[in-house]
């Protein structure tokens, strides 16, 4: 006759009917008390206790971010599977969707600003340059269901082959931190707006202090001097055609200019890359409010650029780690909003605890950290309802922390890709595309232009 061996665990929840409201360790970044303010402010505290209290539906809504493949019943299962000697009430898809649309969208509104920031980036490694905070605005679309009523508000895009292609879209556009990719601000609607009036609403997160690190999208007279006037300063990329006056030439060859009415600093730089594969040469023309050169030399700057890409590694993570490249669950307007404030809240949560376990270890910098591995430890500790409630002794890692710093990534890669197209209408497209996947030994040289760029 076998042994058998019988291991027991306590698991320390809320009470009664609030049991199933948690997410894991993550809860202790989105506690229970956060979850009542924001339902307080957006004054959807329910007036008798349901089966499906409003802070439960916060948290399976936030659940669900974390678990994109899944349904909302399946999603509910995950959050009660280790509460089984509980006296849980039985829930159907039909109580589901009556509580998500009692809820409304305000509390996921409402919770996001209060976690939206740039999580501890005070003491992270890489956050800052010459005492400057290093953010970035960018957008980017997200596919939500093609149902009639979405469709006819944000409507679909065309191509060379027919009138109406893919899924209708939202545009989503966001300030990121770039030492610790999380997310200060977000705006998203419709894309037919553009990404200057949705980053005009971004504005309001900017302030002394800051340094906005922009593309040419972003590089319109009006979006520069909208963000030139929070006294944030701004490193922005400018569209070849533009040539601005040369006013002044200054000692490391870059020189004063004015974009309308705003005084800038012009840098014209050559950068080569050089791989066994070849090298490329491309010229680059930076605007900056940042006009001292020796407090703030041209080649720094240029290299500085560099790091707009975080902005594109937070997209990444949202839409390929989370959502799998899916289309987002609702089929309504405030059922989309709704769900892509869980998907910023929960990424967020995520990021604030990355950057507290980073922070432990000395010199170690978030962008070592793995996403991906963040993100399982964060759904295992979930499904076995761990860590819900911190005990006496506050660990600031965690199991998520110790998963990541366990498997801390080698040092970043220099990014040479250009944009591509990610997801093409056909599946063998990536060949006639001429995308190439493989990975090379980089080394690059930047040359500060001091003559004019010929047209």
């Amino acid at each position: 006759m076998s042994g058998q061996s019988v291991i027991t665990r306590e698991i320390a929840v809320a009470e009664g009917v609030f049991a199933p409201g948690h997410l894991g360790e993550l809860t202790q970044i989105v506690p229970f008390e956060m979850v009542d303010a924001a339902l307080a402010e957006a004054g959807a505290v329910q007036r008798r206790l349901r089966k499906l209290p409003a802070r439960v539906v916060v948290y399976l809504l936030l659940a669900a971010a974390l678990f994109e493949e899944c349904g909302y019943v399946a999603v509910w299962r995950k959050l009660t599977g280790a509460l089984g000697a509980l006296p849980l009430p039985a829930i159907t898809a039909t109580a589901l969707w009556h509580a998500r649309t009692r809820l409304g969208v305000g509390p996921m509104r409402e919770l996001f600003d209060l976690l939206r920031g740039p999580a501890s980036a005070i003491g992270t490694s890489g956050a800052r340059w010459a005492g400057l905070l290093v953010v970035a605005i960018d957008g980017t679309y997200m596919d939500v269901p093609d149902d009639p009523a979405v469709r006819a508000r944000l409507g679909k895009q065309a191509n060379q082959y027919t009138t109406a292609s893919g899924y209708p879209q939202i545009l989503l556009v966001a300030l990121v931190c770039c030492g610790t990719r999380a997310v200060m601000d977000a705006v998203f609607g419709p894309r037919t707006r553009g990404e200057i009036a949705h980053g005009m609403r971004l504005t309001r997160s900017l302030q002394t202090g800051m340094i906005a690190l922009l593309d040419r999208g972003f590089s319109s007279n009006d979006f520069l001097g909208a963000v030139a006037g929070t006294g944030a300063a701004f490193l922005a990329r400018l569209s070849a055609a533009r040539k601005p006056p040369v006013l002044r030439r200054l000692s490391d060859g870059s020189f004063l200019s004015r974009l309308g009415s705003l005084p800038v600093r012009i840098i014209e730089c050559e950068i080569t890359i050089t791989t066994t594969a070849g090298r490329h040469t491309g010229v680059y023309r930076l605007a900056t409010t940042l006009t001292d050169p020796r407090a703030h030399p041209a080649r720094e700057l240029v290299k500085l650029y560099h790091q707009r890409w975080e902005v594109e590694s937070a997209y990444f993570a949202i839409k390929k780690t989370m959502l799998g490249r899916r289309v987002l669950r609702s089929r309504t307007l405030p059922g989309i909003t709704q769900e892509i404030y869980a998907l910023l809240t929960a990424y967020q949560a995520i990021r604030i605890a990355i950057t507290d376990a980073t922070q432990t270890v000395p010199g170690a910098d978030p962008d070592r950290a793995g996403f991906s591995i963040a993100l399982q430890a964060a759904r295992d500790q979930i499904i076995q309802a761990a860590g819900v409630i911190a005990g006496t002794t506050i660990d600031l890692v965690g199991a998520i922390g110790r998963a990541v710093l366990d498997h801390l990534l080698p040092p970043r890669r220099l990014r040479l890709s250009p944009r591509a197209v990610k997801r093409p209408l056909s599946r063998y497209a990536y060949k006639s595309l001429r995308v190439d996947r493989r990975t090379y030994k980089a080394t690059i040289s930047i040359d500060i232009l001091t003559k004019p760029i010929s047209p």
